[in-house]
């Protein structure tokens, strides 16, 4: 989880990661991995099905908020394509 924590730290700092379901519920543009705590509400639920539907990877992982150092967030979205697949990696 160390390593998830860092690519996270990274995506984050780089201004690649789309915290909270307000802000991912009107995203259209490109996403290649959306994360979301398995302690997530239904709305939250609601919109990884959405992104699910389009094919993007939807990863259930524990303490979101911790790894990303917000302990109340719930659900990410990523938008870079490198980043996204070294963390498909350590979930897998």
């Amino acid at each position: 989880m160390e390593k998830i924590k860092n690519y996270l730290g990274l995506a984050r700092n780089a201004g690649y990661v789309i915290i909270g379901s307000d802000k991912l519920d009107g995203y259209t543009k490109k996403l290649y991995l959306i994360l979301i705590d398995k302690t997530a509400g239904r709305s939250s639920l609601k919109i990884a099905k959405r992104f699910q539907d389009e094919n993007i990877p939807v990863k259930s992982v524990e303490n979101l908020g911790n790894l990303i150092e917000l302990p109340t967030c719930k659900i990410i979205g990523i938008k870079n394509k490198g980043l996204s697949e070294e963390i498909l990696k350590y979930l897998n």
